[in-house]
């Protein structure tokens, strides 16, 4: 095919939205290549006009690099960009923006110390050496009459709950007259009242012929409410797809990871409540710069249970947790495991039988550099059998007990003695588990177990979960996902502005009061 040359630069934004109509747009035989890996290989996509399709995949399938090859990111050494059945050479981002092709990404992109009206502006590609603000006003709020909702132009973007951020993000590429739209994991920051919100706006948009939207997700929930296709990628190839009336969650799933064996869901076992075996009251805790995070919570888990707290990022969660690691120090409150104070010392934590997986827990729970055996000996290392007289070190036996867990939880490792800054995502995570796991546990309090990481993975570290609470651990599970919640936990709990605003029995839980709760509602 003969590319058609790039269209001039744009002129200056009108006061009124394009009417230009909702595209079609197909990639065709995309390969990319980094060095000697393949990452896209002959990869075809195709977008009817007026639609959302959904683009599906584990980690490292080649979503984030086709969509990047698509917005100029990227350039492919083979294949071809058709918009609306012509072909296009896009070189960057700004020749992606001039042909109405704009990607709304994961974390937000505005600057948050300028307001709406200002990014709004601020973001054309050719801005006046002097800005007439009040005409420039006047046309963005012209423009904003024409959307399907309103935003305070005036107010700074940091100032705005996560909804509207995400709802200025999708203005600010409408508003610069682009009518294909890229979503790469657009509600993973959002309530799922705000999620549903948002992805309904859009659908309506799309209905009524004014976009196109091709969505990266891992909610298989999103897709069957608002996509009307898919594509699966695996391993750099395109797999599989079409309607999705065609295809079921099991379907798409096993499109996405093959022939490999997922972990069979464990069940959760009916038991009787237990004892208390972590109990928080009036805890209080500040952030890094000084402000209250943690504002008198107050909780217990009893032996058996998991309890789940659900929260929008940044409501002090974190905090939480770093209190219990012995990350963070309490300002107030008290805490106590087997009915004993806790202060979140490792002789307590190892008398407790109390367990940690933290979020990002590469950066918070091992030593990049230091191999898998070393980092899965961290708990017991100065213990026999792995040490005599608590500083001789036996690293023959160090590894040996790392070998056999790396095999009893199916760590992929070339070898115990392995930098773990080496190895994947949900293998770092696998390793931090079966560290934490590998001996008496009482206690077990994880955040965000399986953010970023791939189907397989996330059910082989859920199965895990369920079992330590099925052997009689009590778990704290934070998380910001609330399906996820909503699967393992027995109940739920909501944090916003850092204290509990809602509780729950997971069983009766009703999606929309929890998502109110965490938005303050």
């Amino acid at each position: 095919m003969k590319a058609e040359p790039d269209p001039e630069p744009a002129a200056p934004m009108r006061s009124q939205p394009s009417e230009r109509h909702a595209p079609s747009l197909e990639a065709v035989g995309v390969t990319k290549r980094f060095g000697a890996f393949t990452a896209l290989d002959s990869v075809d996509l195709k977008v009817k006009a007026g639609t959302v399709h959904a683009l599906l995949g584990e980690n490292g399938a080649g979503k984030s690099t086709l969509v990047k090859c698509i917005m100029g990111y990227y350039r492919a050494e083979e294949g071809a960009v058709l918009l609306d059945d012509h072909e296009r050479s896009i070189d960057n981002p700004r020749a992606a923006h001039a042909l109405g092709i704009g990607m709304v990404y994961q974390h937000f992109t505005l600057v948050p110390s300028m307001t709406i009206l200002e990014n709004l502006v601020m973001g054309r590609p050719h801005v006046p050496m002097i800005i007439d603000w009040a005409a420039e006003r006047r046309a963005v709020s012209a423009f904003m009459a024409g959307m399907p909702f309103t935003l305070p132009l005036d107010v700074p973007t940091a100032s705005l709950a996560a909804g509207e951020k995400q709802k200025a993000e999708i203005v600010k590429q409408l508003y610069l007259s682009c009518r294909f739209l890229i979503l790469d994991e657009p509600t993973s920051v959002l309530t799922p009242e705000e999620a549903d919100e948002i992805l309904g706006l859009l659908r309506r948009m799309v209905e009524a012929g004014r976009l196109t939207v091709l969505i990266i997700t891992h909610k298989f929930r999103e897709v069957l409410a608002f996509a009307d296709a898919v594509t699966v990628l695996r391993r750099g190839r395109a797999v599989g797809g079409g309607p999705v009336s065609d295809l079921s969650v099991d379907a798409m799933a096993r499109l996405m990871i093959g022939d490999r064996a997922i972990a069979p869901s464990a069940s959760r076992q009916a038991m009787p409540p237990g004892d208390v075996r972590l109990a928080v009251e009036a805890l209080t805790a500040d952030d890094d710069h000084g402000e209250p995070a943690v504002r008198g919570v107050c909780l217990a888990v009893a032996s058996g249970e998991i309890l789940g707290i659900a929260g929008v990022s940044g409501n002090g969660q974190s905090a939480l947790v770093e209190v219990l690691a012995g990350q963070r120090r309490a300002t107030g409150g008290t805490m106590r495991v087997g009915g004993e104070i806790y202060a979140a010392r490792r002789a307590q934590m190892l008398r407790h039988g109390l367990s940690l997986l933290p979020e990002e827990p590469l950066r918070n729970a091992c030593v990049g550099r230091m191999s898998v055996a070393e980092n899965m000996a961290f708990r017991q290392f100065d213990r026999p059998p792995m040490a005599r007289g608590g500083w001789w070190l036996s690293h023959a036996r160090i590894r040996r007990a790392a070998q056999g867990l790396i095999e009893r939880y199916r760590v992929k490792t070339s070898s115990p003695d392995a930098p773990i800054a080496t190895l994947s995502g949900g293998n770092v995570q696998r390793a931090v588990l079966g560290r934490e796991l590998s001996g008496r546990v009482e206690v077990l309090v994880v955040a965000n177990p399986v953010f970023g990481l791939d189907f397989a993975a996330v059910a082989d570290i859920h199965a895990q979960i369920i079992e330590a609470r099925n052997r009689g651990a009590a778990v704290l599970l934070v998380s910001e996902d609330l399906d996820e919640l909503l699967e393992l936990a027995d109940r739920i709990l909501v944090m916003f502005d850092g204290k509990i605003v809602h509780e729950t029995a997971a069983a009766t839980a009703d999606r929309t009061t929890i998502g109110r709760a965490m938005a303050g509602h």
